[in-house]
């Protein structure tokens, strides 16, 4: 009974992440959407974090290697106009990833970025990662993120976690990274943001 109530009480916690009941994009339609950023290499550990209580609800890992991708593990950002398999969002331009963030932030939660520089073989790691994870269950979102991260050379010592906030301080500790936070105001949720429409970023 105790293990039952435990676990009811995590899905609770991070409500943020679903059951990904949507179609998965082709193998074609992937390769299309690829998207390269320039600048250096870099992981984006993001976090949508509660407003009233500092717990988080989602865990997402953004990866600039040689393309640009969101690992959405379990998540709710999806539309037609999103490429997506496997959890993995394609096509990540600068106008995607900021209708990501806006999607997610409203007046009960906000976004935690927090971007490290990384080796291009580092970033190349964790994109074959991700690629080849696969769709993850409701409520394990940060569970498969920080499972995949610790497979990344120099992300070793990265604990295993449900739990989107202990990820985020984890992440804080470590050397260089660079923290932003994203607010909005308006009320919904992620299905609600994308349904109200959008344009097609660029």
């Amino acid at each position: 009974m105790k293990r039952l109530l435990t676990g009811l009480a995590l899905i609770a916690l991070v409500a943020g992440c679903a059951v990904d009941t949507s179609p998965d994009a082709s193998p074609d339609a992937v390769a299309a959407a690829a998207f390269r950023a320039p600048g250096p290499k870099k992981l984006t550990v993001i976090t949508m974090i509660n407003n009233r209580t500092g717990k988080g609800g989602h865990t997402a890992l953004l990866v600039n290697g040689s393309q640009q991708v969101i690992f959405d593990p379990a998540g709710s950002f999806r539309e037609e106009r999103v490429v997506e398999r496997g959890d993995v969002i394609y096509g990540v331009s600068p106008g995607w990833l900021q209708a990501y963030k806006s999607a997610h932030a409203r007046s009960t939660f906000h976004v935690v970025s927090q971007e490290m520089v990384v080796t291009p073989e580092q970033a190349e790691t964790a994109l074959r990662l991700v690629q080849s994870n696969g769709a993850v269950p409701g409520a394990y979102c940060t569970n498969a993120t920080t499972s995949l991260l610790r497979q990344v050379p120099g992300f070793e010592n990265i604990d295993v976690t449900f739990y989107p906030e202990k990820l985020m301080q984890q992440i804080a500790k470590r050397p260089g990274v660079v923290t932003t936070r994203y607010f909005e105001d308006d009320e919904g949720n992620v299905t609600d943001a994308i349904a109200a429409g959008f344009t097609v970023p660029q």
